[in-house]
């Protein structure tokens, strides 16, 4: 049987609570009073958040789905913000690195014409890039690969000048890729079959891969169902929307060229490099562009070269070319490979396949070639805007015949979190086995985090992401998954490089300075991801003309996780209210009472002649 509650001791519970609340509100006020008086190191921090009315809770009210709607997000009505307009509807491709009528006042020799050329800073746009109108979602992955919307790349110039080639095809309101290419009629797949006749490609041994001059990238579109990760490149040229196309169809790629500077790749890189009819005169000026290739090609990497002039014995009738200039052509060629010491494993039919050594044990001949000029060893990974020169990058020492130089990778997918050679043998100053390790630990309990805030996240509905300051690649590595990739940026002023410790992790990613254009076409990314960037940029560039990058290069309705100190993101915060975009401000996973918070946005849908307006 229950008791029956004592009156008295009801009241006294009461009384004690009452005095509890007015002693809490007493304290509150008195520290209020005190944060107003400017004792407070934070005060001016904690009146912007109150002010902007932030949420530091989980968000309830930020929509992710694909709705084509939304709000600008709240901010105090005294507080005048700076609204952006469209651009004018002819910038609705515009890449302003690579733009076209720039590029034709620069001289065309060596392709320096097709190189980043950047605008100055008074004929920077301060506008937003419009989707063209009819603008909708990309199809998930895997329809991606081999449909895109008409309306978003709405160019046929391709469908004409390559028809008999099966690149891409026009049907109704999309663009249809069959898989051929120039090289590949039958498809990309058999195209690989042969390939893995001799190269390792299934075995997680080959990771990382570089296309030069892609056209529509299906070479690395098919490489993505055999665990094979690959860089796509090609210039922006008569050849209309070649880097568009791949990144409409979610396979990684920016905008370059072989011309006069550096890749903006570290070396010791990639597992695999590949041309397949790209037009790059490999034999030229001393064999610049292979030994470019050379240094980014990791040692036991494979370099694959489809096309004019392999085999021209039998192909010159086919090419239409002389036969003298083509034997010229694959001599040079030759010639070029046998100094960087590497080892033709394959030539049949228009395919040739050389391996790069293990070491320099075997090459030690070359020391005496008057023609094996050697670059210094710690300008290997000085790239950005650093002109190619005609050497060959050293190998790192070894203490044995067999072992790699560089260390040897583990396969992938265990490579991954495997600890880096370059972290395991002291490369990366500041940077050991322990701090990589806990780097790893503390970049899963994030993305655990952006899961819960988001739940699309690797849900099919972001493919390509973008981490604007990559560190370890922690982020990218935590979030791997077979429905996406990471294109992960090191920015050439951040303290330490380690793009290379990237790379030996099976992801892949680009050096980049913020303060200009990414080498890409507008609307490319589904999520970005921006951890410390605008602390680091605070004192190089002008925040908002980064801002406005992102916003160009941002799906309609893409989504941004912003992570950094709290008072940069309220300026953040401020800029983005111009912008369309819906913002929302979260606590650290750790609590309210650490400084770091997170911003989420999510780019409103929009379109050419319009403001906001509702799905198609």
């Amino acid at each position: 049987m229950a008791l029956k509650p004592n009156s008295a001791d009801g009241r006294t519970r009461s009384w004690v609570q009452i005095f509890i609340v007015f002693g809490l509100c007493c304290f509150f006020y008195i520290l209020g009073a005190w944060q107003r008086s400017g004792f407070g190191k934070g005060d001016s921090i904690a009146l912007e958040i109150t002010k902007h009315g932030a949420d530091c809770n989980i968000i309830p009210s930020l929509n992710f789905e694909t709705h084509h709607a939304g709000e600008v997000g709240n901010v105090g009505e005294s507080e005048k913000i700076k609204s952006f307009q469209p651009c004018p509807p002819r910038y609705v491709d515009y890449t302003p690195c690579q733009d076209q009528k720039r590029a034709m006042t620069f001289p065309r020799d060596n392709m320096i014409y097709r190189e980043r050329h950047c605008p100055r800073e008074e004929e920077k746009l301060h506008c937003l890039v419009p989707a063209p109108k009819g603008y909708v979602t990309p199809f998930p992955w895997p329809k991606s690969r081999d449909y895109v919307p008409y309306a978003n790349a709405p160019y046929k110039a391709l469908t004409v000048e390559k028809a008999i080639q099966n690149w891409i095809q026009y049907e109704g309101n999309v663009f249809r890729f069959p898989g051929g290419g120039t090289q590949f009629p039958q498809g990309a797949d058999k195209y690989i079959d042969q390939l893995a006749a001799v190269i390792p490609i299934t075995n997680g041994t080959v990771r990382t891969a570089l296309d030069t001059g892609c056209g529509v990238a299906s070479w690395g579109a098919y490489l993505w169902s055999r665990n094979v990760l690959t860089m796509s490149f090609a210039p922006r040229d008569s050849h209309e929307a070649q880097v568009q196309f791949a990144l409409e169809r979610g396979v990684p790629a920016v905008i370059g060229v072989l011309g006069t500077i550096k890749m903006p790749y570290p070396s010791r890189a990639f597992d695999m490099a590949h041309c397949s009819r790209c037009l790059i005169p490999w034999g030229a000026n001393d064999g610049m562009y292979l030994k470019e290739v050379d240094r980014v090609l990791r040692p036991g990497g494979y370099w694959v070269l489809s096309g004019p002039p392999i085999n021209w014995r039998n192909n010159y009738k086919a090419w239409q070319r002389p036969k003298e200039e083509l034997e010229e052509e694959q001599q040079k060629i030759e010639d070029v490979a046998k100094l960087l010491c590497w080892e033709k494993k394959h030539e049949k039919g228009e395919m040739a396949i050389w391996q790069k050594r293990v070491n320099d044990e075997s090459c030690r001949g070359r020391e005496d070639d008057s023609q094996a000029k050697f670059c210094k060893a710690e300008e290997a990974n000085d790239v950005w805007y650093k002109k190619m020169d005609v050497c060959v990058t050293p190998y790192t020492d070894v203490s044995s015949s067999s072992e790699v130089a560089g260390g040897e990778l583990k396969p992938f997918p265990e490579r991954l979190f495997a600890v880096p050679p370059r972290i395991a043998s002291g490369s990366v100053p500041g940077v050991s086995v322990e701090t990589y390790e806990e780097d790893n630990n503390i970049w899963k309990k994030h993305v655990n985090a952006y899961k819960k805030i988001n739940r699309l996240i690797d849900s099919g509905r972001y493919r390509n992401i973008l981490d604007m300051n990559a560190g370890l690649g922690g982020f990218a590595a935590a979030l791997n998954s077979p429905k996406l990739w990471v294109m992960n940026v090191m920015p050439t002023i951040a303290e330490k490089d380690t793009l290379g410790v990237i790379y030996e992790r099976g992801l892949i990613g680009i050096y980049h300075d913020w303060c200009e254009a990414f080498s890409t076409y507008p609307r490319t990314y589904d999520l970005i991801h921006a951890h410390g960037l605008f602390s680091l940029y605070k004192d190089k560039c002008n925040l908002e003309d980064i801002l406005l990058e992102m916003d160009r290069i941002l799906r309609p309705e893409g989504a941004v996780i912003f992570r950094d100190e709290v008072d940069v993101l309220i300026k953040v915060k401020k800029i983005t209210a111009g912008m369309r975009w819906d913002t929302k401000m979260v606590d650290h996973e750790d609590g309210p009472l650490v400084p770091e918070k997170v911003l989420v946005a999510v780019k409103q849908y929009w379109t050419v002649g319009g403001n906001t307006t509702s799905a198609q």
